[in-house]
Order: structure tokens, then C-alpha cells, then sequence
């Protein structure tokens, strides 16, 4: 920990799906550390998935594209004036505008948009593309994605001078991503047996077509296997906490911050699998800064997070449901400013 008198707070947190966004967190505990006399310094993160965009920056544009049951969706994703552009497959084909698993069709839900969606950046001027793998609700192994391209540009992305990236927060085989995501995107046992063929098919044209071989490629089956297609079109496959992190600095704030506060939505042991708070964690630990993890439940008890110079507070537990879901942002900000406080004193 820092020798000198702690003042400064970085705020790096992820999301709380379905509550906050990663931003808000921010503000939330940039409240919360004001009433303690603390100043900020605001950094909310993400892992490849949803907040991906917010966390990257650039401006923004709007794209009207196929969403994943082939209705046209609106989409922002964002383009910097260094010409890097951010997009995040959910934004165009995710689970939440199929309506949730239970509207969602499994077997025909398509990553088109998200094709479409990297056919608008590289004819709006970006020489790079950073594309977010994470709450899709397609398993269509990136063929959608891959078609839209394709026909949009004439081209692969390379072959018209564009890198693209796909930031991702999961290890999964191609061929895996039925078996390990398909049921939390509404597929029956049997549904996972037709994707599992078709995945294992394509695989195999997109070795004819385009000579990548994806059996041992990690994270290809991230986003349905979105990754996997990219991949075939050449694009590179990244961890995306470590892209965001390099990005920001990450290392750096935490440097020079004397304590970080984190947090996410739900604390299980999946947060320390190349996730927001995981990273976090052993990024100020390396650095010797004290952590605080804001959640609004941990699972599980992790013990990852069980850690000197760890605190962890369940905002579920200490506030109750009500509050942890509907006064998110005052309950970070409470618990914030009692934690802050009391390291003054």
C-alpha cells in the first residue's frame, strides 16, 4: 500500500448486468468516495463482452442492421480519431434482442449484423477493428458474419487493409460452444446435437476455404463460434481484459491510485477466469494496493477474493434484494464511503 496519506480512488469496475453499466458504477462510486473526501479517478472496464464500447470510447455511430432473428435492430458501435473502431456482437445479434432465451430461436438465430456492423466501420475509414465476443444469442459458428462481410466488402477485412480484433473472455473450442453455451441460449439437448454438426461441418469448410485450421484454436468458439469465423477471415483473437487494460493504461491508474475499487453484478469463481475483478485484483496485489469488490451477490464465496488487502461486500446480503437490484447506485455509493472513511481514520 501506498506510504502516502490515501487520497486518491480509481474506480475500475465492470458492470452489473441488468442494473448498471459499467459508467454508472463509476459515477456510483465516485459519489460514494466524495462524501468520504476522496478524489476519483474513473476507469470502467470490461472483458470482451457488453461494455466493451463504453470502456474503449471513440464516437459514436448508428448502424441499422439484422438483429439475430432477422429483424433490423439499431446498433451504436464507436470509431476514435485514431481510426479504431469497437463494436460488440450483442449490440447486433445478442441474446437480450431475441428476448432472453425463452424468445430466442436457437437454432436460427444469426450473426449477420455483427458482419454487417464490420462492413460499416471499414467503409467509415477504420483501419482497425475491435469487436466484442459476449452475449450473443446465436451458435451459428460466425457464418452469418462471415457471409455479410464478404458481400458487403467483395473481401476479407485484411485483404482491404483493416485488423480486425476479436476481444473475447472465454477459452472454448469451436466445436465446444453448442455443448457449453447453447442452453443458456434456450437450446434443447437435442438442439445442441444439430448445432454440434453444424459447428463441426463448418469447421471443416472453413479449413477448404480459407486453409485456418480452428480444432485448437482457443476462444474460437467464443460468441457461437463468431470468434471462429473472424479467425477464418483473418482476423486475431485477444483476451479482451488484457486489450482493454492495455488500452487504458490500466497498470499505470493502478499505479497511481492508493486504493481501487471493482465490482460486477455476481462474484462467483467464473470472476477469476480472465474476468473484470479477477484482473483487477491481481493487478493492484502485484502493485500492493488495497481492493475493494462491490457485488451486487457473491456466489459461491470465492475464495480468490478471500485475499489480505481484499474486501469484499455482498450488497445483497447487506442491503437485501430491493435494494442490491432497484438503489444499486446508492448502495455502491454507501458502501463506498463507509469503507473510504474508515481508512482515513
Amino acid at each position: 500500500m501506498s506510504t502516502k496519506t490515501p487520497s486518491t480512488v480509481l474506480a475500475a469496475p465492470d458492470k452489473f448486468r441488468g442494473s448498471l453499466t459499467g459508467p454508472e458504477v463509476a459515477e456510483a462510486i465516485a459519489a460514494g468516495a466524495q462524501k468520504a473526501h476522496w478524489s476519483t479517478v474513473l476507469m470502467p472496464l470490461a472483458d470482451g463482452g457488453e461494455g466493451l464500447v463504453e470502456a474503449l470510447g471513440g464516437a459514436t455511430h448508428t448502424s441499422e442492421v439484422t438483429g439475430p432473428k432477422g429483424q433490423m435492430v439499431t446498433a451504436d458501435w464507436r470509431l476514435g480519431i485514431d481510426g479504431v473502431a469497437v463494436i460488440e456482437s450483442a449490440a447486433a445479434s445478442g441474446l437480450a434482442l431475441a428476448g432472453g432465451a425463452s424468445g430466442n430461436d436457437p437454432l436460427a438465430a444469426t450473426s449477420t449484423g455483427t458482419g454487417q456492423l464490420i462492413v460499416d466501420a471499414v467503409r467509415g475509414g477504420a483501419h482497425k477493428i475491435i469487436v466484442g465476443l459476449g452475449g450473443s444469442a446465436m451458435t451459428d459458428g460466425g457464418f452469418g458474419a462471415v457471409t455479410a462481410i464478404l458481400e458487403g466488402l467483395g473481401q476479407t477485412p485484411r485483404e482491404a487493409g483493416v485488423e480486425v480484433i476479436a476481444a473475447c473472455d472465454v477459452s472454448t473450442a469451436f466445436t465446444d460452444a453448442a455443448a457449453i453455451f447453447g442452453p443458456q441460449k434456450g437450446a434443447s439437448a437435442q438442439d445442441v446435437v444439430t448445432l454440434t454438426t453444424r459447428l463441426t461441418e463448418l469447421q471443416d469448410h472453413y479449413a477448404r476455404e480459407y486453409g485456418v485450421q480452428l480444432a485448437n484454436a482457443p476462444g474460437a468458439g467464443a460468441a457461437g463460434g463468431l470468434g471462429g469465423g473472424l479467425l477464418a477471415l483473418g482476423a486475431a483473437l485477444q483476451p479482451g481484459f488484457a486489450l482493454v487494460a492495455e488500452h487504458l493504461n490500466l497498470a499505470a491508474a493502478i499505479a497511481a491510485a492508493d486504493v481501487i475499487v471493482t465490482g460486477e453484478g455476481a462474484l462467483d469463481l467464473e470472476s477469476f477466469n480472465g474476468k473484470v475483478v479477477g484482473e483487477v485484483i491481481a493487478l493492484a496485489r502485484a502493485a500492493g494496493k488495497p481492493v475493494l469488490v462491490v457485488a451486487g451477490i457473491i456466489k459461491d464465496h470465492p475464495t480468490a477474493a478471500q485475499q489480505d488487502g481484499v474486501t469484499c461486500v455482498d450488497l445483497t446480503a447487506r442491503f437485501g434484494p430491493a435494494t442490491s437490484w432497484h438503489r444499486t447506485v446508492e448502495a455502491v455509493s454507501q458502501v463506498v464511503t463507509g469503507h473510504l472513511s474508515e481508512l482515513a481514520t
